[in-house]
């Protein structure tokens, strides 16, 4: 007989493998077992209107052939239990004659929130609770924090050199950290449901911040914090089919119109000293179901969000060599005390190339 754990691992595999398609839904997989330890089906969640980890499974068991009356369920996330773009997994769970239910986690969301588990025990097939509980909960912490918190997860990527330095004086960036390290960061922007960026960037690089170097269904939108409509209407950044949100702090009819002809989605969020409100920018893009927000911005904007407590995860990529006088990851300006630093937790060491892949999340973020 497998060891069950092994079941869950193998769900939570899945649910790894749909990191970057199922925004904004969670990543979710699904592993159908027999009662004497056979694997009947597995499945993961598809793309936003697509089945669920739970249908997937069903649908794999029934391609096989074995029946899954009085199987056990696996899966990485509480069923759904209402009606959105498709159907209560809980109730193709019962209709399937499924007898129990092994999930790592009640869904945050409140529409589901328990109401799976209890029609799945009104309908009489046992639930347990428990195990994969935190990998589930942190490949799906996007979603936890807009349904919980109300705002997005923000992700600040940054690539620097050993000295922490992100460009020289003059502006010059490419390239501090190698190419392997530049197509890790087009992973994690390809899991994100947007990429930020503020204008001055747009100003300086002209980029596309979009997702070439590796694969990916669907590109994240991009957001641009903009606060006097300065976005050339010829900038790269618009690119055909990819959702482009710009969050101004000074109404501009001209600008706005020939922003939108571009495809460009004008939202006014003005906050204090002519500048955008970015609390209530990220309310704002919850709204909006993004899950994950990955920042690629200049010092500028990079110093903003860390003021404000507004970044929850570092993702820093250094390189092995050394620049000297030059731009900054973040413009904080002078402490006065030791005691005003940032508190940061280390999440993960990685080499990536030449370079390391460093990953910190700011103490307290992940409390809810």
């Amino acid at each position: 007989m497998p060891d069950p754990q092994a079941f869950m691992e193998t769900a939570l595999a899945l649910a790894g493998q749909a990191l970057r398609h199922t925004s904004p839904n969670p990543r979710v997989g699904c592993v159908l077992v027999s009662p004497d330890g056979q694997v009947l089906g597995q499945g993961r969640t598809q793309v936003a209107g697509g089945a669920h980890a739970e249908v997937m499974a069903l649908r794999d068991a029934a391609s096989r052939g074995p029946s899954v009356m009085g199987a056990t369920a696996w899966v990485t996330l509480e069923p759904c239990s209402h009606q959105g773009r498709t159907g209560p997994c809980c109730d193709a769970l019962v209709a399937a004659g499924i007898a129990r239910v092994v999930a790592s986690l009640p869904d945050p969301n409140p529409l589901v929130s328990g109401e799976g588990f209890r029609r799945l025990r009104a309908a009489g097939v046992e639930v347990i609770i428990g195990p994969g509980a935190a990998a589930s909960r942190e490949l799906n912490i996007g979603f936890f924090s807009r349904m919980v918190r109300k705002t997005p997860w923000v992700r600040m990527k940054t690539a620097a050199s050993l000295d922490g330095k992100t460009a020289l004086d003059n502006g010059t960036s490419q390239w501090i950290t190698s190419e392997p390290a530049r197509i890790d960061g087009h992973a994690w922007r390809a899991r994100a449901c947007a990429v930020l960026t503020g204008i001055g960037t747009v100003l300086e690089d002209d980029p596309r911040l979009d997702v070439r170097l590796v694969q990916t269904s669907r590109q994240p939108r991009l957001v641009i914090v903009d606060s006097r409509l300065e976005t050339p209407l010829d900038a790269k950044l618009f690119i055909e089919g990819r959702p482009v949100l710009i969050y101004c702090a000074q109404a501009d009819p001209a600008r706005t119109q020939g922003l939108e002809r571009r495809g460009a989605t004008v939202v006014p969020m003005p906050g204090p000293g002519g500048k955008v409100d970015l609390a209530a920018m990220l309310a704002d893009l919850a709204k909006r179901e993004v899950n994950e927000l990955h920042v690629e911005a200049g010092h500028k904007l990079n110093g903003s969000l860390v003021r404000e407590g507004l970044v929850d995860d570092y993702l820093v990529y250094l390189a092995p060599k050394l620049i000297g006088q030059g731009r900054d990851m973040a413009s904080l300006g002078p402490l006065a005390t030791l005691d005003a630093a940032v508190p940061l937790t280390f999440q993960s060491f990685d080499r990536i190339g030449p370079d390391l892949r460093i990953l910190a999340r700011a103490n307290g973020h992940d409390d809810f």
